[in-house]
């Protein structure tokens, strides 16, 4: 085989959730592009629950998808159920979640891998990172050694290898090499990130047992069903139009309790066996009995697996438990006393890289040409994984162009929360995001993602021309839209006024004016114009945080700084300051453990010193 097959501009390493998004963004913005992984029968396969969103989540795949991202038309395409969560609450918590036909999902996701210009998808096993000794003493990555005494060349290299990393899966005292049932693990990647000079930490996540819905009694569950009127992820659908398969709610209950807490001598994480730190808000059975003793019961929700499977997912009892204490917890639930167990959960410990030795490119500092992304920064669901594919995707394409990085502010996008919240603070526990996160979630709601993104998609070529044209009309409805409510009276007051007044609906406006009546408006145009004008001194108030935060961000600091010739600040916060390097003073200041007065002084030198880096010594 010609040595050309080997050479390429960016390599991504996995086939999951970031891997897929790295790919194909990478490919799309002109890079030769490879996508190597160790199955390619598993190339966008849903390792645990069968779907896309959820609370902050769904904003997320929003924004991933008004930036020209691929999961929002996916799930679009493959969903059994789709369903708005918070419906109650205020638009900033509004967050759509769907369950996937898993499968269809994952072979809908590799027909457009492998459809896609300039990406070439490979099956190989990664041994080891290529990388070359530069003049300063840095690294930079050349490519990766495969199995099979095969180097593939490239000026960029994307990690994306999820849950693989020296994984290892326990069920009881039962111990299997692998990241997921059925495949393997990605062992000597770590010796390799090792020997480069990389800090790594151990993680534990885990999954529930899956059912045989055919023994299922349905009678016994509360049915919940899809949304009436299903709200589709991506700005270019049109509308959901398969059918809705409707989701089943039972609950533990105290016979279970027992049952656990008489075994978990006999559970990994009690027993000593794990030792790593699992995700708190998504915890196993096993530390909901124990963290939550006053409890009598917990929900657990069945969601169906596909349209051609009766494979049910038990959300909510995610165990490591043994295989016999599982068949006897699982037949004390009510509707599943007959319930046939096709898998038994288990839990997976594997290995991550601490995310604060990353640039907010997702560039690591050690190694130019590198990148992380996904589980290997310590975060976990495919939503996370999936955006921070897409910005390490991005700014792997624009290093080997000579463009400059990338970078979404906390102010702009969940993904600017995301990332600056790995890089700045690191992570002691699998990273979920959540609304409470974002200190600006009231402008940073799922129904304005294309309003707050695509233009910079624009910018950087991954928006295609019907998306622009898309956006472009949709802007265009908006502000006819909002200069008629300006410039229309209605018993002297305007209806910009009276739209503002929580009784009154935008059937009301058009009664009171035929013009509005008659104007053409998307639903999506009218319900942002809606919630824009209903929510105007919310939205201007924290406007105004925004400029005040970003007034303190223009104060940069130069890349290398040595925090370290400032004396005057504590021993502490020089640590710190070094160990992250801020790029601004915004950034300084969401260091644990920096305090006001480390920011004064801070201020203070770079002032004095015009900005300029103190002198080592």
């Amino acid at each position: 085989m010609s040595t050309d097959w080997y050479q390429f501009d960016v390599i991504v390493i996995g086939a999951g959730h970031a891997g897929c998004e790295a790919a194909l963004a990478s490919a799309r913005l002109g890079a030769k592009t490879a996508l190597l992984t160790m199955n390619c029968d598993t190339v966008g396969q849903m390792s645990c629950n069968p779907a896309i969103g959820g609370v902050a989540k769904g904003q997320i795949v929003r924004e991933i998808d008004a930036l020209g991202g691929e999961m929002g038309r996916v799930i679009d395409a493959t969903g059994l159920q789709f369903r708005m969560l918070n419906r109650s609450k205020g638009a900033a918590m509004h967050s759509p979640r769907a369950q996937a036909d898993k499968k269809a999902y994952q072979f809908e996701m590799k027909r457009r891998i492998e459809e896609q210009a300039n990406l070439t998808l490979c099956q190989e096993v990664i041994e080891q990172l290529v990388s070359t000794l530069q003049p300063d003493g840095s690294h930079a990555i050349t490519g990766v050694q495969v199995r099979g005494n095969a180097t593939y060349k490239a000026q960029a290299v994307i990690v994306t290898t999820g849950t693989f990393l020296q994984a290892i899966m326990h069920t009881g005292e039962a111990k299997t090499a692998g990241g997921r049932a059925g495949d393997g693990t990605t062992g000597t990647l770590s010796d390799s990130l090792r020997q480069l000079g990389f800090e790594l930490q151990r993680f534990k996540t885990g999954t529930p047992a899956r059912l045989n819905g055919r023994t299922i009694d349905y009678a016994a569950l509360t049915e919940q069903p899809g949304d009436p009127d299903p709200q589709p992820f991506s700005f270019l659908t049109t509308a959901i139009t398969q059918p809705q398969l409707s989701c089943w709610l039972t609950e533990t209950n105290e016979t279970m309790h027992a049952l656990i807490r008489a075994n978990l001598h006999r559970a990994p994480m009690y027993s000593g066996q794990i030792q790593s730190t699992g995700p708190r808000y998504c915890p196993s059975i096993e530390d909901k009995v124990v963290r939550f003793a006053d409890k009598s019961s917990h929900h657990i929700f069945l969601e169906p697996e596909g349209y051609n499977t009766k494979e049910i997912y038990c959300n909510g009892i995610s165990t490591s438990l043994p295989r016999d204490v599982q068949d006897q917890f699982i037949h004390s639930i009510r509707g599943l006393e007959r319930a046939e167990i096709m898998r038994y959960g288990y839990a997976v410990e594997y290995d991550f890289a601490p995310p604060t030795q990353l640039q907010p490119t997702l560039e690591t500092k050690r190694v130019r040409g590198l990148f992380f992304a996904g589980q290997i920064n310590g975060t976990t669901g495919y939503e996370e994984a999936a955006g921070q594919g897409l910005l390490a995707g991005i700014n792997a394409a624009r290093l080997v162009a000579g463009a400059g990085p990338f970078v979404i502010d906390r102010a702009q996008a969940y993904l600017g929360v995301l990332i600056d919240d790995l890089v700045t603070k690191g992570v002691d526990e699998p990273y979920r995001m959540f609304t409470s996160r974002a200190e600006f979630r009231l402008i940073l709601r799922h129904d304005n993602a294309d309003r707050r993104l695509t233009k910079l998609g624009q910018e950087i070529g991954l928006v295609t021309p019907d998306r622009w044209q898309q956006f472009v009309e949709h802007e265009r409805q908006i502000a006819l839209a909002q200069q008629l409510l300006k410039s229309t009276r209605h018993q002297g007051i305007t209806l910009e006024e009276w739209l503002r007044r929580p009784e009154t609906e935008w059937t009301h406006l058009q009664e009171m004016s035929p013009t509005l009546a008659e104007l053409e408006l998307a639903p999506r145009a009218r319900e942002q114009v809606v919630i824009e004008t209903k929510y105007m001194g919310y939205i201007k108030r924290q406007e105004a945080d925004v400029e005040k935060a970003q007034r303190v961000q223009s104060v940069t600091i130069p890349a290398n700084f040595n925090f370290n010739g400032i004396t005057q600040l504590r021993r502490e916060a020089r640590e710190k300051l070094t160990k992250v390097q801020p790029t601004d003073l915004g950034q300084a200041g969401r260091i644990s453990g920096i305090t006001p007065a480390d920011l004064a002084v801070l201020l203070l030198y770079l002032k004095e010193r015009g900005r300029l880096s103190p002198s080592a010594g």
